[in-house]
C-alpha cells in the first residue's frame, strides 16, 4: 500500500516532481505540502539531490520555519535606520550636553541672527540705495534726487552777475580756479571800462591784467579775454553766438563755458560739469567717469533734456552749500536717504548745521545782485583795501 500511494498522485492534483534519487518522501500529498511545493521546487532546482527534501520539508512543522526567515529579513534591513538616532545622540554628546539640552540650545543659536536681521534691514528701511543697484533703479533714484533738490533750491540760478551774453561769457572764463563771489566782485569795474567785445579787444594787456588780478591766473585769463573778444568782433559781428560748435572756437572757451552761456543766456539746455557737479554725481554713483565730457554724456543720458540746465544749478548749489568737498554736512543733508555716500562727512545734525554755507548757513550769497526770489543776503562789493 505504501508503494502504491507514493507512485500515484491524488485525483485532480498535479504530481510533485520526483526526486532524482527516487525517494518516496520527496512527493507527499498533504495540505502542507501544497504550500511548500514552490519553495521545494526552487530548492530542488538549485540544490543537490540529496538536500532537496531538507530545503522543502513536507511536514506542517517544517513549513513554518521555512517562512520565518523571510519575515525576519525586513527588520534586519531596518536595523541601520534604528542606529541613526544613536549617531545623533553621539553627535549630541560632542557638545557635552544631553539631547534635550541640545534641542533647547538650537533656538538660542538663532537668536543672534534673528536679532541682526532687523539691523540689516534698517538700511533699506531708511531708504539707502542698495549696493547692487540696477541701471533702471539708479536712473529712478537720480531723477528723484533732482526733484527733491528742486524743492530744496527753488531759487537755484547761475551765481555769476551778468546783464547780457557777453558779460556772462567773460565772467565764466574768469571763474576758472576761483569762486563766483570773487568774480562778481571783480567784474563791475571790468565791464564799466570794457562793456563790449570791441572795447575789450582793444584793451592794453597790462590794464586788463590789473583789473582781473583778484581772480587769479590773471595773465592767462587776460590772454583768453583778448582773444575771444577779437574773435567775436572779427567772426561774429560782435555778437556771442548761440551754437556750441561756434562758441568752442573762441580762445579760452570749452564745453563747460559754452553750456553755461547757452543755458543761461539763450535758454538752450546744457549740463555744466564743473568741480562741484562732477564730485556730486560721482558721490551719488550716477557715473564713475572723471573726464568732464564723458561725465556730461552719461548724465545727459539719465535726465530729460529739459532738466539739464536746472539740474546743473541745483547740483552746484548743493555742492557749495551742503555737500562740500572735504567735509560734507551729511547730518544736515535733505537727500541723505538717496545718497550712497552718506557718512563720508559729519553725520551729527548739530555739528553738520555748523558746516552749512551761504544762505543755508545764514551768510551772504555769492552774487552782488541776486534774483528777487533769492532768500539770502547779497554779497558785499570787493574791498580794494584788502
Amino acid at each position: 500500500m505504501v508503494g502504491k500511494r507514493a507512485g500515484t498522485p491524488s485525483p485532480g492534483k498535479a504530481s510533485a516532481p520526483e526526486s532524482s534519487s527516487g525517494s518516496d518522501t520527496a512527493a507527499p500529498v498533504t495540505r502542507a505540502g501544497r504550500t511548500a511545493r514552490t519553495g521545494a521546487d526552487h530548492a530542488g532546482r538549485t540544490s543537490p539531490a540529496g538536500k532537496a527534501p531538507a530545503a522543502g520539508s513536507a511536514t506542517p512543522g517544517s513549513a513554518a520555519p521555512g517562512q520565518a526567515p523571510a519575515k525576519k529579513k525586513a527588520p534586519a534591513k531596518k536595523a541601520p535606520a534604528k542606529r541613526a538616532p544613536a549617531k545623533k545622540a553621539a553627535a549630541g554628546r560632542t557638545t557635552t550636553a544631553p539631547e534635550g539640552a541640545a534641542a533647547k540650545k538650537a533656538p538660542a543659536r538663532q537668536k543672534p541672527s534673528a536679532g541682526k536681521a532687523p539691523a540689516a534691514a534698517r538700511t533699506p528701511a531708511a531708504g539707502r540705495p542698495p549696493t547692487g543697484e540696477s541701471h533702471l533703479a539708479m536712473v529712478r533714484r537720480a531723477r528723484r534726487i533732482n526733484r527733491e533738490l528742486a524743492d530744496v533750491y527753488p531759487y537755484a540760478h547761475p551765481e555769476l552777475d551778468f546783464r547780457n551774453p557777453f558779460e556772462l561769457l567773460v565772467a565764466t572764463v574768469l571763474s576758472a580756479q576761483t569762486t563766483d563771489l570773487r568774480v562778481n566782485q571783480t567784474t563791475p569795474a571790468l565791464f564799466a571800462k570794457y562793456p563790449t567785445p570791441e572795447d575789450m579787444a582793444a584793451a592794453p594787456p597790462e590794464e586788463l591784467e590789473e583789473l582781473i588780478r583778484p581772480t587769479g591766473f590773471f595773465r592767462a585769463k587776460a590772454k583768453s579775454l583778448l582773444g575771444l573778444s577779437a574773435g567775436l568782433r572779427d567772426n561774429f559781428g560782435g555778437r556771442v553766438p548761440d551754437r556750441l560748435e561756434d562758441l568752442v572756437t573762441l580762445p579760452g572757451v570749452g564745453r563747460k563755458t559754452a553750456n553755461v552761456v547757452l543755458g543761461n543766456a539763450y535758454g538752450v539746455p546744457g549740463i555744466t560739469v564743473d568741480t562741484h557737479f562732477g564730485r556730486l554725481v560721482r558721490r551719488w554713483r550716477l557715473t564713475e567717469r572723471e573726464e568732464p565730457e564723458k561725465v556730461e554724456a552719461e548724465i545727459c543720458a539719465i535726465f530729460p533734456e529739459s532738466e539739464w540746465t536746472m539740474l546743473s544749478h541745483r547740483t552746484i548749489f548743493h555742492g557749495r552749500r551742503i555737500c562740500h568737498s572735504r567735509k560734507p554736512a551729511c547730518g544736515a543733508c535733505p537727500i541723505d536717504h538717496l545718497c550712497p555716500s552718506y557718512g563720508e562727512g559729519e553725520t551729527d545734525p548739530e555739528k553738520a548745521r555748523k558746516l552749512l554755507k551761504y544762505e543755508k548757513g545764514g551768510y551772504p550769497g555769492q552774487r552782488l545782485a541776486p534774483p528777487p526770489d533769492y532768500p539770502g543776503r547779497p554779497a558785499a562789493p570787493l574791498n580794494t583795501a584788502e
